[in-house]
C-alpha cells in the first residue's frame, strides 16, 4: 500500500501540482500581510499565525479582538480549510482513478493469463483495423497495443479481445507477452523507427516468436529483417501488385484444364510461345469448392527447364507434386497474362490441341459441381 501511495503521489498531474502551490503561496503571503499589518505582529509571528490558522491549529496565543481582525482571521481559516478540501480532493480523485486503473490493467492479465495462444497485435490505424477484422472473424484471440487514446477508447473488448493502453516503444510489456502462447506479432504502425524499435525489443528477448511487420517505406525493408522480422509487408508493394492485376483483367483468364503431371513442360511452351504468363495455379479436389493454390514463380521457357532439371533431381519435390495432381485426379486452373485478347485465344486453342480444357473462367463452384463424380 505504501508503494502505491507513493506512486501516486509522483504521478499527481502537473497542473494540479503546479496550481496547489500557487494557491498556498497566494494563501501565505495573504495571511502574512494581514498578520503583519492587521494583527500587528512582527514577521515571525506573522508567518508563525498564518500557517497555524490556514492549518486550523489555532493554538490560542494570539487572539484577534477588532472586528478587521476578526473578519480577517476567519477568512484565513475558511481559505486554509477549502485548500485542505482542495488537496484531499485531488488526491482522492486521483487515488480512486489510479485504482481503478490498476483493477482494470489486473483484470486484463488475468484475461490474458487465461488464453491458450493469442495474436498481439501493434498500431490499430487503417492496417491495423483490416487485421484486426481478419482476425476477429475467424475468432482469434488479439491482444491490441494502442497508445493513442481516442483510438483506444474505440475498441470493444470481449472474452477474446483485451486492449492494452501503452505505446509499445515505451513499454516492455510486449516483450513480456510475446511468449510460448504468442502465435504471431503483427506490428502495423505507419511508423517505421517505431515498428524497428518494437521488433528490437521482442527479438531481444523471444528469439522464436514469428514476427510480422509493416514496412512504410521499401528502403526499410531490409532494416527491418536484420532487426528480426520474419515478414515484412510494405503496402507499397502489395498495392502496386493489386493495381497490376486489376490493369490486367481485360487481359487475364482462368483456364482449366485436365492432364497428367507429364505435361507440364509442354503445357507451359505453349504458354510461352504466345507471350503469355503463368501467375499460380490452382489444384481442385473433387466436390470441394476451394483449391489448394500455388504460386508458380516461373516466367521465361529457361526457367521452365531449370525447374524440369529441379523436379529431376528432387526426388521428395517431384513425389509431393505428382500425388497432387493424383488427389486433384489431375484437375487443375491456370491463371494467364496475355499482351492481347487475341493472343489469349491463340494459346487456348494449342492447348485444346494438346490436352482437355474443362472450361474458361469458371467459378469453383462450377469446377466442384464438375468433378464431384471423380470422387466415385
Amino acid at each position: 500500500m505504501r508503494k502505491i501511495t507513493i506512486k501516486i503521489l509522483t504521478k499527481l498531474p502537473t497542473r494540479y501540482l503546479t496550481t496547489g502551490i500557487i494557491i498556498i503561496i497566494l494563501l501565505l503571503i495573504y495571511g502574512v500581510v494581514g498578520s503583519y499589518f492587521i494583527m500587528d505582529l512582527n514577521i515571525v509571528d506573522s508567518i508563525y499565525y498564518s500557517i497555524t490558522t490556514m492549518t486550523t491549529v489555532g493554538y490560542g496565543d494570539y487572539i484577534p479582538y477588532t472586528p478587521i481582525e476578526k473578519i480577517f482571521s476567519t477568512s484565513l481559516s475558511l481559505a486554509g480549510v477549502a485548500l485542505l478540501a482542495y488537496v484531499f480532493n485531488i488526491f482522492l480523485t486521483n487515488f480512486q482513478q489510479t485504482m481503478k486503473r490498476y483493477s482494470k490493467e489486473a483484470r486484463k492479465m488475468k484475461k490474458i493469463n487465461d488464453m491458450d495462444d493469442y495474436y498481439i497485435l501493434c498500431g490499430f490505424g487503417r492496417v491495423g483495423k483490416v487485421v484486426f477484422e481478419e482476425l476477429k472473424n475467424r475468432k482469434q484471440n488479439i491482444i491490441v497495443f494502442e497508445k493513442n487514446s481516442e483510438i483506444y477508447e474505440s475498441i470493444e473488448e470481449d472474452n477474446s479481445i483485451v486492449t492494452i493502453h501503452k505505446d509499445a516503444t515505451e513499454d516492455d510489456l510486449i516483450a513480456k507477452l510475446a511468449n510460448e502462447k504468442c502465435n504471431s506479432v503483427i506490428i502495423s504502425t505507419g511508423n517505421d523507427v517505431s515498428n524497428l524499435f518494437i521488433v528490437l525489443t521482442i527479438r531481444e528477448t523471444n528469439p522464436d516468436v514469428w514476427i510480422v511487420t509493416r514496412a512504410s517505406k521499401i528502403k526499410n525493408i531490409s532494416r527491418l529483417r536484420k532487426a528480426g522480422a520474419n515478414k515484412i509487408v510494405s503496402p507499397e508493394i502489395s498495392g502496386g501488385q493489386d493495381m497490376f492485376f486489376e490493369s490486367t483483367k481485360p487481359h487475364l483468364l482462368r483456364i482449366t484444364v485436365k492432364h497428367g503431371f507429364d505435361g507440364i513442360y509442354d503445357e507451359f511452351k505453349v504458354i510461352e510461345k504466345h507471350g503469355c504468363t503463368l501467375e499460380n495455379i490452382d489444384y481442385h479436389l473433387p466436390g470441394i469448392n476451394t483449391p489448394l493454390t500455388r504460386e508458380f514463380n516461373v516466367r521465361r521457357l529457361a526457367d521452365g527447364k531449370k525447374y524440369g532439371q529441379y523436379l529431376k533431381t528432387h526426388d521428395d519435390q517431384r513425389q509431393a507434386l505428382q500425388n497432387l495432381y493424383k488427389v486433384a485426379y489431375n484437375v487443375h486452373s491456370h491463371f494467364i497474362i496475355g499482351p492481347d485478347k487475341k493472343s489469349l485465344e491463340n494459346m487456348v486453342e494449342d492447348l485444346k490441341k494438346l490436352e482437355e480444357v474443362i472450361g474458361i473462367n469458371l467459378t469453383n463452384e462450377e469446377i466442384a459441381e464438375m468433378t464431384k463424380n471423380d470422387i466415385k
